[in-house]
């Protein structure tokens, strides 16, 4: 210190004096007032922070006053040692989005890192992901033996360092295995996907994941479109089926996300956890019942509204209990005269007068007839019949009906009522003590099954399905004659959302209302690998990050929650950074760090990192903080040589603009050699 002023410093036990020249005596006495001042608030006193104080002190500023960060408490008593390194922090803790630019040594990814982990225990994030391009500095290093993990660790390796300073061993193996801390080459922040061949809902219908540009709509977990905003191929990867308790299933990656409920966050309202399927398998269960719960649709899938040619209640009503073959009149039969009356005003309900009636035929069958028409009258075509032909439901049998596409694609107004109908003729409401009401709809048509599945699912209810088989069942009666089975029969077990009425028939409804119909549920059973495929992950608008995919499965591809850090950023191309930054999810924080002197990448090859400060330096909540070597806390040495190449290389541009500028005044011709 005492090279550092004019004073003469004499210390004895505890007591400083200082002689000299009044100002030489004010400034030694700053120097040592900062100097206790740093070592009080946590700093470590080194020649080099003693040479930051002086350089302060001469400006009337403390160094101890410039690093101390209000309001945060990180891991072992790390304290910012540069005022740039106190700005740093709290760039990180006021903005989502922190670029920290500048030279080795100044602490630009260990205090990021130190930030994640006072978020992490602070219960801000869930998880802190690390990633970090991996580009050989220069070298070619040939084949690397050992897996994947192996291959990536020396790139990783800082992290690792900076990361096993802050925690205890044995707390960071916890979260390295549980998925709490990710670690990966940026290469694989991509992840999050599935097989192009899987099916993804839009409001057109269902298309494959592969077929999906930016600019297109798929249908969210509110049932309502939203825009996709990020498409990113993923080569083949290993495929693993997630399986529902409801029997569905769909694929995906190992490191696709979903948003999950456990009992516990039940029990105590939580909103849920977003964790990726490998961080599930094996962990299914707890206490004997299904650990993870997903979301489904929280609202009708909202398809544009289309012209029918049969109205939609009718529909259901036909397939349920009419005669659709068309070889002779339509007809309906029902010992249920609410039912009768309902599907004569449904079939009337788009004219603008009755033509149509039923006329009762035997017992409980009945004729659906133009009343324009007669024996010996003019022949008029029944629109029933002719709306059949249309659909394409014309000649079929009861085992072969459907309910057509352009009812299934259709509002939600129109698919519940295709619904009610089918329920009010073979379904009804099942009740057992101690429990709420579900429904149960039975049909020998394999395809009518998939659709009032498709149906009730589309409406954000679940379906359980099992198969009644033909044969060895005891036979039927009719007219008290045995009748064998023919066909096997689907029965599906429904549960629908509140609000969701299943029948218009009222001794049905008012059944359903007394007892209640419970809540539509869908857990994660089983998790299997079968198999690789190419894949592909997309992003989307909607503020939850989730998408529909098969069998109407809630499913999602952002990093919510999230501590993510991009370390020697420069090194990524400007694909690979836009790619990084738009997967940031909802309640993240991102810290992108880098030096632009040490690029890496081919010279034809423009850095993500540059791109990134031309593009989005303007952009509200994106905090940029450039680091100099007055910030490099390293060996006073490295300061001075960063300072040394960085005088070299602006040397070096002024002679090749003097050069340049040389070569411009030469006139034209005055240059040519001699021949």
């Amino acid at each position: 210190m005492r090279e550092l002023t004019k004073a003469k410093l004499v210390a004895r036990g505890e007591t400083v004096t200082i002689t000299g020249e009044e100002a030489d005596v004010q400034h030694g006495e700053r120097l040592v007032r900062d100097a206790l001042d740093l070592v009080r608030s946590g700093g470590e006193l080194t020649p080099d922070s003693l040479l930051r104080a002086a350089r302060l002190s001469g400006e009337g500023r403390s160094l101890a006053q410039e690093t101390q960060v209000s309001g945060l408490s990180l891991p072992r008593g790390l304290k910012p040692k540069t005022p740039g390194q106190k700005l740093y922090l709290d760039s990180i803790d006021k903005s989502d989005i922190t670029f920290g630019v500048g030279p080795a040594g100044t602490g630009k990814t260990y205090m990021a890192v130190a930030m994640a982990v006072q978020a992490l225990k602070a219960k801000k994030v869930k998880r802190i992901i690390l990633t970090r391009p991996a580009v050989e500095a220069g070298e070619k290093l040939g084949f690397l033996p050992g897996d994947l993990q192996a291959k990536i660790d020396p790139y990783l390796r800082p992290l690792y360092d900076a990361l096993q300073d802050m925690l205890d061993q044995e707390k960071f193996e916890s979260y390295l295995t549980s998925g709490v801390i990710e670690i990966a080459p940026l290469a694989f922040m991509r992840g999050r996907a599935q097989p192009l061949t899987s099916q993804v809902l839009t409001p057109l219908g269902w298309r494959e994941m592969g077929s999906l540009e930016v600019g297109d709509h798929v249908i969210g977990s509110d049932g309502r479109p939203t825009r996709v905003v990020g498409i990113y191929p993923q080569g083949d990867k290993d495929v693993y089926r997630v399986t529902f308790s409801d029997g569905v299933s769909v694929e995906c990656c190992e490191e696709h996300l979903w948003t999950v409920h456990t009992p516990s966050d039940r029990r105590r309202g939580r909103p849920g956890r977003v964790l990726e399927t490998r961080e599930m398998m094996g962990n299914l269960r707890s206490n004997h019942q299904h650990r993870y719960e997903i979301p489904l649709l929280s609202g009708p899938a909202a398809f544009p509204e289309q012209p029918v040619p049969l109205e939609p209640y009718a529909l259901g009503l036909l397939l349920g209990d009419g005669r659709t073959t068309c070889t002779s009149t339509p007809s309906f039969s029902s010992a249920d005269p609410e039912l009768v009356q309902a599907l004569e005003v449904a079939l009337n309900a788009q004219a603008p007068e009755p033509v149509l009636a039923l006329a009762h035929k035997d017992r409980y069958d009945y004729t659906v007839r133009h009343t324009a028409g007669g024996r010996g009258g003019q022949r008029i075509a029944n629109p029933v019949t002719s709306a059949l032909r249309t659909l394409g439901l014309d000649g079929r049998t009861s085992a072969q009906k459907f309910v057509p596409a352009v009812y299934k694609h259709n509002a939600p107004a129109v698919r519940l009522a295709v619904l009610q109908g089918l329920l009010d003729t073979d379904g009804g409401p099942v009740t057992q003590a101690g429990r709420s009401c579900r429904v149960q709809y039975t049909t020998t048509s394999a395809q009518l099954a998939d659709d009032v599945s498709e149906l009730v699912q589309s409406l954000g209810g679940v379906v359980h399905r099992r198969v009644r088989a033909a044969e060895g069942r005891t036979p039927g009666l009719a007219d008290g004659r045995p009748v064998a089975y023919r066909h096997d029969a689907h029965v599906l077990d429904i549960r629908l959302p509140a609000g969701v009425a299943p029948f218009r028939l009222k001794r049905k409804a008012d059944r359903y209302a007394e007892h209640g119909g419970g809540r539509p549920m869908r857990f994660i059973t089983a998790i299997e690998k079968v198999g690789r495929a190419p894949m592909q992950c997309i992003r989307v608008a909607a503020e939850d990050a989730l998408y529909v995919t098969e069998h109407f499965v809630v499913t999602h591809n952002t990093l919510n929650d999230a501590f993510i850090i991009l370390d020697e950023a420069q090194n990524t191309t400007g694909e690979q950074m836009k790619m990084f930054l738009t997967r940031m999810g909802f309640s993240s924080k991102v810290v992108v760090t880098g030096d632009v002197t040490q690029i890496d990448l081919p010279r034809h090859i423009t850095s993500g990192l540059a791109v990134a400060k031309r593009v989005l330096s303007r952009i509200e909540g994106i905090a940029w903080h450039e680091f100099t070597e007055v910030d490099v806390v390293r060996h006073p040495l490295v300061g001075r040589i960063i300072k040394a190449y960085e005088v070299a290389e602006e040397a070096e541009q002024d002679k090749r603009a003097a050069r340049r500028g040389e070569f411009a005044s030469i006139p034209e011709g005055e240059g040519d050699p001699v021949g």
